[in-house]
């Protein structure tokens, strides 16, 4: 949900990204570029940018008025299933199961880190 409470965003099976009116309920726009289903959304503390992860394995970065794609970042070599935007909006951090979690450029799309493996599955 956006900070302001105005929007909410979802990710499903059917590989779409969705942003609804908080208010009325009604589908504002569909965000499509992912194969497989979407695993986990978030939106930036300012409303501008969508960040969705996917079993595609890819994080795609997403204008959040016009629905155009920014970035599709690459790295992951599994499902991603968690992403978080830092609360400056500069930061994208995705979690998979290939047991990395990895930080972002949200202006670049550039990998900045990659943290550790985990022993179990990066979830958050």
């Amino acid at each position: 949900i956006s900070l302001d409470g105005k929007r909410i965003v979802s990710g499903s099976a059917d590989s779409l990204v969705k942003i609804w009116d908080a208010a009325t309920g009604a589908e504002v726009r569909t965000l499509r570029g992912h194969t497989r289903p979407v695993r986990s959304v978030a939106i930036s503390s300012d409303g501008t940018r969508i960040v969705s992860g996917s079993d595609d394995g890819l994080v795609m970065i997403w204008n959040a008025e016009t629905g155009a794609e920014v970035h599709t970042l690459t790295g992951h070599t599994g499902p991603v299933y968690s992403v978080a935007i830092s609360r400056d909006g500069k930061r994208v951090v995705s979690g998979s199961e290939d047991n990395l979690v990895k930080i972002w450029d949200v202006e670049t799309g550039a990998e900045i880190l990659s943290l550790g493996k985990h022993t179990g599955e990066g979830l958050c």
